[in-house]
């Protein structure tokens, strides 16, 4: 779970930990999204194993206020895993961000319709 609750500090440094582990243990997924989305190379900065409140996402570019989810094919599978993606994903939405999610296959599989989808995104926001 990439959530939570708990005293202000103790969970900032808990983030901070927990950011700096996801970096150094990124699934293959997303190290090869990683590798289109680094050094601005879809037209935005983006930023990866970004914390915004309890939440520490994939992948975020700030200035266009967008974010880029990869799920495991487990993802969808509990009732509680989709109301706790139901919940993070109306904190964002709340703040002006759009989440893009895509599954781990999607990804390996058809990374270049993945990357279009994100271009146009990027696209759109910028405008």
């Amino acid at each position: 779970d990439k959530g939570g609750g708990g005293n202000k500090e103790g969970m900032k440094t808990y983030l901070k930990k927990f950011q700096r582990e996801l970096r150094k243990n990124m699934p293959l997924p997303e190290v090869i999204l990683w590798r289109h989305l680094k050094n601005k190379q879809m037209g935005a900065k983006f930023r990866r194993q970004y914390a915004i409140g309890n939440y520490i996402l994939d992948f975020y570019a700030p200035q266009i206020k967008l974010a880029i989810e990869v799920d495991g094919e487990t993802h969808y599978q509990s009732p509680e895993d989709q109301e706790k993606d139901k919940k993070r994903d109306e904190f964002l939405q709340n703040k002006g961000i759009k989440v893009l999610r895509f599954l781990n296959q999607e990804v390996i599989k058809n990374l270049e319709g993945v990357l279009e989808t994100i271009f146009k995104e990027i696209q759109k926001r910028k405008n």
